[in-house]
């Protein structure tokens, strides 16, 4: 397989999906901490406070275990865990690289 002039080699392309998947690890507890899911619980006037009032609302008066306004104050509340830090991380990882490879795609 030849490589055009615009084509990242692979190294590049894995190194570049490793370093994203790891900053969205650091990043989430930071992000869901600034919009309100703290340790404290979810912070009265915050965007968290506002999605958890939407899904509240939406099943009928409270939130449904799972959901993503649950998960995420669980996250805040206790940290995102190895689990947690392995999907994230993976899940960043393969979209970045998803996105790196459609990119040179459509460039060349």
């Amino acid at each position: 397989m030849t490589l055009s002039s615009n084509s990242m080699p692979l190294y590049v392309k894995i190194g570049l999906s490793v370093i994203g998947g790891a900053a969205a690890v650091v990043a989430t507890p930071v992000v869901l901490g600034a919009v309100g899911f703290s340790t404290a619980g979810i912070a009265a006037g915050s965007l968290a406070a506002k999605a958890m009032s939407v899904a509240a609302v939406a099943n009928g008066g409270s939130v449904a275990a799972g959901s993503v306004v649950a998960v995420c104050q669980s996250v805040g509340a206790a940290g995102i865990g190895l689990t947690g830090a392995a999907t994230v991380g993976t899940t960043v990882a393969g979209v970045a690289y998803g996105g790196v490879t459609v990119a040179e795609k459509l460039t060349k």
